[in-house]
């Protein structure tokens, strides 16, 4: 079973990832959810569609995401909301296609931040770079 991702078929049909996403949503093209994400089988696209795809599986093009958290010990208030900040900012600045996403947490009685990222290979280690190197410099 050939099964796509939103971006993907987006690519496909030439919309934008979020029409395709709407459609998800309202219940006109059937997906199945993994995790956060959605994932569209090849006979439910063609369901949608009306009609046959005219491309092969092998003819779109493989995508990578990564989820990762980062917790981070000993960190105070004032510098736990300065990281998060910077690492919001980052992710909206993000420039690719697929998005980039930033999720934080603190625990103010451990002194503990959590970040958790969602993005392409390449986006999320510039990331991880970036939060290594403010968090060295704490």
């Amino acid at each position: 079973m050939t099964l796509y991702t939103t971006q993907q078929v987006a690519d496909l049909l030439d919309l934008h990832v979020k029409t395709v996403r709407g459609y998800v949503k309202d219940g006109r093209l059937r997906s199945t959810r993994l995790g956060k994400q959605y994932r569209i089988a090849r006979k439910d696209l063609e369901a949608f569609l009306g009609k046959s795809l005219d491309v092969s599986p092998a003819a779109v093009t493989p995508q990578a995401e990564v989820s990762s958290i980062v917790e981070l010990e000993g960190i105070g208030n004032q510098a736990a909301s300065r990281l998060s900040n910077l690492m919001m900012t980052a992710a909206r600045g993000h420039r690719e296609e697929r998005p980039l996403r930033v999720e934080t947490l603190f625990d103010p009685e451990r002194n503990r931040l959590k970040l958790i990222v969602i993005g392409s290979l390449e986006a999320t280690v510039t990331l991880l770079q970036m939060i290594d190197r403010l968090n060295r410099e704490q």
